[in-house]
């Protein structure tokens, strides 16, 4: 029986979260109640035999529990009697409205990632409520310690009871901008584990597949054709995991990664995702990012790249998303189109416009067009500098052995 429990609470526990939320309207109550019902299931579905529907049960214990609670509480607060009277007095049916229970996720979603709270607790409150991760998880994901990180889930909490955030997804109007907000933190937390900002790992396998999981799960809910982008280009990175790094850790570019390596099944996958965004002529960024992914997954090696094609995306998603990062990821493209000469014009001009100065991927492909133009002494300077900006150790040490390289 302890099995059966603990896989419903695998399956069901943030659905069932997330409509204690919409039904308390507080995390914190909803919490609470939460446990108070699988304590409850524990001592009570061993001898009673598991419900013919596990969740409908466990949200009508956690709403009972939760009034119960806040009537023991009234004796010293009277508001609190005035609110357990108004969950007590709740319509049955409109609790288990079938519209309404499906769309509890999908608040849950939007309001952890509501742009009236702080970026940097979107991120750990979406892994912590939609996710389920503990906060120690969490807190060794990102190289912080777990006290750093409660704190702020609670004041994202605090925020969003103070200021009133509203418990729902946002009206069609508002979807464009608030959908931005959810894919943003999504890709935030796939990017941390793929490709780790610091620390001895290239990769942390579990953000990126809490991501995965976030992106079907949104798609799923809202088939919207960047959802349907986002979760393509988190497939056809992820598809690469398993090349990216040697046995002994170190880093492997792109173009001396071994493609059998490579998950045929998720950039199949990811490319079929990839079309039918492209083909609803409503896409943004992320589609686009995607596409450029996806002729990479395409080609048999690095030498049958359609470098034509990739440079021609990343001018369209210069055009949609103007960024510093993209004209540096579009001077690589180029570079590999017609030679290091021109990529490395493009990034001397954004250097010369004072952008990506402390960015260490700029330098690093700097250093690499000198090197390949066998312009040493810049390439040297180039590569120290990258070195001192970067913060990851696979990276540090691929650097540190093209250095050495140089001065064979």
């Amino acid at each position: 029986m302890s099995v059966s429990i603990d896989a419903v609470y695998r399956a069901e526990s943030r659905r069932v979260l997330a409509t204690l939320i919409r039904l308390l309207g507080d995390f914190d109550r909803a919490e609470e109640a939460l446990h108070d019902a699988f304590a409850a299931a524990v001592e009570q579905w061993p001898r009673d035999g598991v419900p013919a529907n596990p969740r409908a049960w466990l949200v009508s214990a956690g709403r009972f529990k939760a009034i119960d609670n806040l009537r023991r509480r009234a004796r010293f607060d009277a508001s609190l009697a005035l609110l357990a009277d108004q969950l007590d007095a709740g319509d049955e049916a409109e609790v288990w409205d079938g519209e309404a229970v499906e769309d509890d996720r999908l608040r849950l979603i939007f309001t952890c990632c509501h742009p009236a709270l702080p970026a940097d607790a979107q991120v750990p409150l979406t892994l912590r409520e939609v996710c389920d991760l503990k906060t120690e998880e969490i807190a060794r994901a990102f190289l912080a310690t777990p006290s750093t990180i409660a704190q702020r889930i609670v004041r994202a909490k605090t925020k969003i009871r103070d200021a009133r955030i509203p418990y729902q997804v946002p009206a069609l109007n508002e979807l464009p901008e608030r959908l931005d907000s959810v894919l943003r933190v999504i890709y935030l937390v796939f990017n941390e584990g793929y490709s780790a900002s610091s620390g001895e790992t290239l990769t942390r396998t579990d953000l990126s597949r809490e991501a995965i999981r976030l992106g079907r799960l949104l798609l799923e809910l809202l088939p919207e054709p960047e959802v349907m982008g986002l979760l393509a280009l988190m497939l056809l990175h992820e598809s690469r995991r398993a090349a990216r790094a040697s046995a002994d850790g170190e880093l492997v570019l792109l173009e001396d990664q071994d493609r059998s390596r490579w998950d045929r099944a998720l950039i199949a996958e990811g490319s079929a995702l990839v079309e039918r965004a492209l083909t609803s002529r409503r896409f943004g960024p992320y589609t686009l990012q995607a596409a450029i992914v996806a002729v990479h997954a395409e080609a048999e090696d690095a030498a049958a790249t359609d470098w034509e094609q990739i440079v021609g995306l990343y001018d369209v998603l210069a055009r949609v998303t103007p960024s510093p990062v993209v004209e540096l990821n579009r001077a690589v493209a180029v570079a590999m189109r017609d030679g290091p000469e021109a990529g490395l014009a493009l990034v001397e001009r954004l250097f010369a416009r004072g952008e990506l100065l402390d960015y260490h991927l700029a330098h690093a492909a700097r250093a690499d067009f000198c090197r390949r133009l066998a312009r040493n002494a810049e390439a040297r300077e180039s590569y120290r500098r990258a070195l001192a900006l970067a913060r990851q150790e696979p990276e540090r040490r691929f650097l540190e052995r093209r250095l050495q390289q140089l001065d064979e």
